[in-house]
């Protein structure tokens, strides 16, 4: 495996490869989630590549940029171990160098939800995905689910702006009680990440409202806040069930639907969300 920190021998290493290239962008501080990402990667292309980059540019004001988890000789022993072809782990100051100014902007669907509770970030998410695949050059590339509104801004990110990759979005990878694996679940301590499983329950329980065919969306969100109410050191940022794809919040659910949260358990937010079907 090899790894580079320079953009040019990136691209070099990219123009000498033949076949397909699958990609899995990450800031680091690797868990099963990623590492079944890579997985996927290597099943559906003849090679994988990984990046692992703590993009300053998608950190709002107040955020964790500097006490964000680092653990980058046990990151690429994992992927050494996972038959990854090559890690790129670029400087901040060659991904912005000085002068950079240019920046994305993707849209609506980006102003809700995480949009609108961290102003700014989903530019910063899609403008450093854009130089990431412009860099790279993968066949497809490979996000997880958990993250479903920054799956939503790379999607049309990639089909607005006729990139020639596919995205493949990945099932949310969990532990034991349900928690969403996450490099932030490294902030919480044993009490908790044990707490910390009520997210997916209050999924879970949304999932089986519809299933019995409650079709009121706001039914469904209040009964989800009622649970929350019950634990007075959570803090909920926001319970949605919206549109799949625009992300526009639904009086009603028919069909398909996306029900996502954002909650603060002590210091550290958490989001997950899931997919619900009539």
């Amino acid at each position: 495996m090899n790894v580079f920190s320079s953009i040019a021998d990136v691209r070099a290493a990219r123009a000498s490869m033949t076949g397909t290239l699958g990609f899995v962008p990450t800031m680091g501080f690797l868990h099963e989630g990623h590492l079944s990402l890579v997985r996927r990667a290597k099943a559906e292309c003849d090679a994988a590549a990984v990046s692992i980059f703590i993009n300053p540019t998608q950190f709002v004001a107040g955020e964790d940029l500097d006490r964000y988890p680092r653990a980058l000789e046990r990151d690429l022993a994992l992927l050494r171990e996972a038959g990854v072809a090559f890690v790129f782990t670029p400087q901040a100051q060659d991904m912005y160098p000085p002068g950079f100014a240019t920046s994305i902007d993707v849209g609506p669907v980006a102003f809700p939800l995480e949009g609108a509770s961290r102003p700014g970030h989903f530019s910063g998410v899609a403008t450093v995905v854009t130089k990431l695949f412009n860099i790279v050059q993968p066949t497809k590339a490979f996000f997880g689910q958990k993250d479903a509104q920054q799956c939503a801004v790379i999607r049309r990110l990639v089909t607005d702006l006729n990139m020639p990759l596919d995205v493949i979005i990945c099932d949310t990878v969990r532990n034991e009680s349900g928690l969403a694996l996450s490099s932030r679940n490294a902030y919480l301590d044993e009490d908790e990440r044990h707490r910390a499983s009520l997210l997916h329950a209050a999924l879970q329980t949304a999932k089986e409202y519809v299933g019995k065919g409650e079709r009121n969306a706001e039914t469904v969100r209040r009964t989800m806040r009622d649970m929350f109410a019950r634990e007075p050191d959570f803090i909920v940022d926001y319970i949605s069930i919206a549109d799949p794809i625009s992300l526009a919040e639904l009086d009603r659910i028919e069909n398909e639907a996306l029900v996502s949260l954002a909650v603060r358990v002590g210091t550290t937010r958490l989001i997950d969300n899931m997919l619900v079907r009539t």
